[in-house]
């Protein structure tokens, strides 16, 4: 896990997330044409209380499942098998 700085709402903070979901997280923000920060900014400014790392990580899954149930046509896609 990684600590990655970013500025949001005019303010410099930092998100530890491990690499994987910090990639998935630069992925996302490419195909909608937005920057990091921007992308991170509209999910800090939807949280409820839990921290924005926490949060963030459950925006990037929360997306990859709606692309699978768009893909499969099924709402609620099956669970994915654990990492081996």
């Amino acid at each position: 896990m990684k600590k990655h700085s970013l500025v949001i709402a005019g303010r410099k903070t930092s998100l530890a997330l491990e690499d994987e979901f910090w990639g998935a997280l630069k992925m996302i923000a490419k195909e909608r044409g937005e920057t990091l920060s921007e992308l991170v900014s509209s999910i800090d400014a939807n949280r409820n209380s839990a921290n924005l790392s926490s949060v963030v990580r459950l925006f990037v899954l929360a997306f990859y499942k709606d692309q699978l149930s768009a893909i499969t046509g099924k709402q609620e896609a099956e669970p994915l098998p654990p990492v081996q």
